[in-house]
Formats: C-alpha cells, sequence, structure tokens
C-alpha cells in the first residue's frame, strides 16, 4: 500500500501503459514470431489491453490536469470487461461453455461459408476450444485472466486509495 501513496496521476498512467502494451506484446509477438495463430476470442480479448492502452496515453499526455480517481475506475471496468472475455474463453477451453460455432471443434460437415471455405482451401480455422499452449498448465487465456484481474485490482486499488486521499485532504 506505500507504494500506491506514492503513485501519482502521471506514474499510474505509466504502469499501465507499460503493461498493456507488455501483454498486447507478448500476444503480437507469439502470434508473429511463435506461429501461434489467434482463435476468434484470442483477438477480442485483446481489444480491452487496445482500450486501456489509447486511456492510460492520453492520461500520461494529460500529465496531472485529470481526476486519477475517475481515470482508474474506467480502466479498472476496462480490465474487468477483459477478465470476464479470458475467463469466458478458459471455459471454453476447459469445455465448460460452449463457444462461438465458428471456432469450436465440431463435425465435419462447414456450418457456414467460412468454414466451408476453409475446408475447402484445406486449412482449418484455429479452434477456440483448443489449447494451442500452456505454461506450468496454464493456456494463454489464463494468464490474460490473471493479468486483467492484477491490473483490474491494480486499478481499483489506486482508485480507492487517491478518493481517500482527497477526503483527507
Amino acid at each position: 500500500m506505500a507504494a500506491i501513496s506514492r503513485l501519482t496521476a502521471r506514474r499510474f498512467a505509466a504502469i499501465v501503459l507499460a503493461a498493456s502494451l507488455g501483454v498486447l506484446g507478448v500476444a503480437m509477438a507469439s502470434q508473429y514470431w511463435g506461429g501461434l495463430s489467434p482463435c476468434e476470442l484470442c483477438l477480442l480479448q485483446r481489444w480491452p489491453w487496445r482500450v486501456a492502452i489509447i486511456v492510460s496515453a492520453i492520461a500520461l499526455a494529460a500529465g496531472e490536469r485529470h481526476p486519477m480517481s475517475l481515470i482508474a475506475v474506467l480502466l479498472g471496468l476496462v480490465f474487468l470487461a477483459g477478465a470476464g472475455l479470458a475467463f469466458y474463453h478458459v471455459g471454453v477451453e476447459q469445455h465448460w461453455f460452449a463457444g462461438p460455432t465458428a471456432c469450436t471443434a465440431g463435425g465435419a460437415d462447414a456450418g457456414n461459408v467460412d468454414a466451408l471455405r476453409a475446408q475447402l482451401i484445406g486449412k482449418q480455422p484455429v479452434l477456440c476450444d483448443q489449447v494451442q499452449w500452456s505454461l506450468v498448465g496454464i493456456s494463454l487465456a489464463g494468464w490474460n485472466l490473471l493479468a486483467s484481474l492484477g491490473m483490474a485490482a491494480f486499478c481499483i486499488a489506486a482508485a480507492r486509495h487517491r478518493r481517500l486521499q482527497q477526503v483527507a485532504v
């Protein structure tokens, strides 16, 4: 909590920006250099990180002229939405939930034009319910869930502490 007490609006925005760029950078590196093709849900999970990059970059440019607690709450909500998407993807991978029909394993029959096109070309679409890569038993969607929850907790703690500071002043 001591580190959060020294957190300025600029530092907060810089931390969120760096973390968001890092997570999105790992996703892009795993795709372009690691050879892991993203599924539909993987691509969807990148959007909250993109939103966080935009919001935190604007907040960083604004410096101390913006209400940090409002930005922190907004970013906390963005990361909670990202955690929800990641949880859904983990659930699809674990077969807790049914995934989108366009990217889950099914029969050999094509259910739509994209699936038929993929079969005709001979390249199967990346399936959302198949884990392509994992580290210590946790898939990339699982790691995204943990990162999103961690960033949401950080943002909410920063907003809460900033509000307490404003009330005390």
